[in-house]
C-alpha cells in the first residue's frame, strides 16, 4: 500500500503530525505561524517542506497548488488552528476573533477538495454558544460534498495520561465516509503522572523520585499552553494548580532540569516542578521520538502545551486511514440522520423574509422541536455573535429576525480579521 499523503496547516510543534506519521500519512506541506514551531519541524524532519507565517496569507502559498499529488487527489487536509477564539479565557469571541482560522479551513477543504479533512480544537467549541458556528460548518461541508462528523474525545482514553478533551471534526467524501468509525478507547488502567514521569524525575539522582512517582498516582489535568498574550510558562489556572498540587507537583513554573541527589522542596510547596521534556511526556511525545523542541524554555513549554497529543492524533488518523482504504465495516452515512446543532439557525437560514419569536416556536413544533420564549431569545443572542442578524419590525409590533452572513473570516479581502490579524501578529501564537 502507498503512503497516505497530507497537508498541515497551524502545525505547531508537531504533535499531531507525529501521530499522523505514526498512522502511515506522509507530510507534503506544514504549515506553521510561529518561527520557533517551524523551527522544531524543521529540526526533526527535514525532508518535511515547512512553511513558516501565516497560513492565510496567499504569499506563503497557494492551496490549489495540493490538490493532486503526485497525480493523485490530496488524501488528506489536517490542522489544529487556533483555540482562543473558543476559550471561556478568550472570551468565546468566535467568528469575530482575529485568530479565528476555524471556518476558513473549511473553506479550505472546499478550495482543496482532498478525500479528507481533520479538525481538532478545545471542548469550547462543543458549547451551546457555538451550536450555530457549528452548524454552519456541516452545512457547508455538506454543500461541499462531505460528510462530517464531530466528536469529543478525551486524551486520557488513549494512553496519554491527563484530561486534555479535544473537540474533534472529520470529514470525508461519501465513497470513504461509509468506512470511517472514531477509534476505540484504550482498554486497561490509565497511565499516572508518577509511572509516566518517574524515570525522568530519577535521572539526576534525586533519592525522593520513587516515593513522588508513588504519590503522583492519578492522570494529570489539561496542560495549559497559553498564548504570547500572557506571561511565562506555569501549568494553567488556579483550579489546575490545585489538581497539580495534590500530585506532587509545584504549578507555579516550568524547571530548567530534574531534581538533584538531596533535593527537597521549598516551604509551602507540594514537590518538584515539571520540566519542558516531563511536560511533553504528558502530552504524550515518547522517548523513542526523540522530538527535540526549538527555543528557549518559555516557547518550547507553549509549543508541546499547545500540541493535539500524538496517540489521540494517531487513533484519529488510523480511523481515517482505514477509511480512505476502504478497510473494514460500511456504516450508514452521517447526513442520513440530519445532525442538527442549532435548530433557530437551521430555521432562519431556509427563511426568505423575517420571523418572530413566536413564529419560530410555532415553526419549530411542528418538526417536533419544543424551545420557549426565554430558550429561543437566547438562541438568537448566541447567533448574532456569528452571524449578521437584521431585526425588523412586525406589524404586531414585535420583531422579526432574519440570518445574514457569518462573520467568520473565510478568505475575503476586505475582512476586518487581516487590520487585527496585522496589529496583533506578535503577540498571537
Amino acid at each position: 500500500m502507498r503512503d497516505l499523503n497530507v497537508v498541515e496547516i497551524c502545525a505547531g510543534a508537531g504533535g499531531q503530525a507525529l501521530g499522523l506519521e505514526r498512522a502511515g500519512f506522509e507530510h507534503t506541506l506544514a504549515v506553521e505561524l510561529d518561527a520557533n514551531a517551524a523551527a522544531t519541524l524543521r529540526r526533526n524532519r527535514a525532508a518535511w517542506h515547512v512553511v513558516e507565517g501565516d497560513v492565510a496569507d496567499p504569499e506563503k502559498w497557494t492551496p490549489e497548488d495540493y490538490r493532486t499529488v503526485n497525480d493523485e487527489p490530496l488524501d488528506l487536509l489536517a490542522g489544529g488552528v487556533p483555540c482562543p477564539p473558543f476559550t471561556i479565557a478568550g472570551k468565546q469571541l468566535g467568528a469575530t476573533d482575529e485568530r479565528d482560522l476555524f471556518a476558513w479551513a473549511v473553506n479550505l477543504a472546499e478550495r482543496v477538495q482532498p478525500k479528507a479533512l481533520l479538525l481538532e480544537n478545545v471542548r469550547g467549541l462543543s458549547a451551546n454558544r457555538f451550536a450555530a458556528y457549528r452548524q454552519n460548518v456541516l452545512d457547508t461541508l455538506q454543500s461541499a460534498g462531505y460528510a462530517a462528523q464531530w466528536r469529543l474525545l478525551h486524551a486520557s482514553d488513549f494512553g496519554v495520561p491527563q484530561l486534555r478533551p479535544r473537540f474533534v471534526l472529520v470529514a470525508l467524501r461519501p465513497d470513504y465516509a461509509r468506512y470511517f468509525s472514531w477509534p476505540e478507547v484504550s482498554a486497561g488502567v490509565r497511565p499516572t503522572v508518577g509511572e509516566t514521569l518517574y524515570d525522568l524525575m530519577a535521572a539526576r539522582g534525586w533519592e525522593g523520585a520513587r516515593a513522588w512517582a508513588d504519590k503522583a498516582d492519578d492522570i494529570a489535568p489539561t496542560i495549559v499552553g497559553g498564548s504570547k498574550k500572557h506571561g511565562g510558562a506555569d501549568l494553567g489556572p488556579t483550579r489546575a494548580k490545585a489538581a497539580w498540587a495534590k500530585l506532587g507537583v509545584d504549578a507555579m513554573g516550568v524547571a530548567d532540569e530534574a531534581p538533584g541527589p538531596g533535593w527537597k522542596p521549598a516551604a509551602g510547596k507540594p514537590g518538584p516542578r515539571l520540566t519542558v521534556d516531563m511536560v511533553a511526556r504528558i502530552q504524550g511525545w515518547k522517548p523513542e521520538d526523540k522530538w527535540f523542541f526549538e527555543g528557549r524554555k518559555t516557547t518550547t513549554y507553549r509549543q508541546v502545551g499547545n500540541a493535539f497529543p500524538p496517540p489521540v492524533a494517531e487513533a484519529v488518523g488510523q480511523s481515517i486511514a482505514r477509511a480512505l482504504r476502504q478497510e473494514g465495516k460500511r456504516n450508514e452515512l452521517v447526513e442520513a440522520t440530519e445532525t442538527v446543532h442549532d435548530p433557530v439557525y437551521k430555521l432562519l437560514r431556509g427563511m426568505e423574509r423575517p420571523l418572530g419569536v413566536d413564529q419560530i416556536i410555532k415553526r419549530l413544533a411542528k418538526q417536533g422541536q419544543q424551545l420557549t420564549e426565554p430558550e429561543v431569545e437566547r438562541h438568537l443572542a448566541h447567533l448574532e455573535r456569528d452571524f449578521i442578524i437584521a431585526r425588523v419590525p412586525r406589524s404586531s409590533g414585535a420583531l422579526g429576525y432574519k440570518l445574514g452572513e457569518f462573520r467568520a473570516f473565510v478568505g475575503q479581502e476586505g475582512h476586518q480579521r487581516h487590520e487585527l490579524f496585522a496589529v496583533n501578529q506578535a503577540k498571537i501564537s
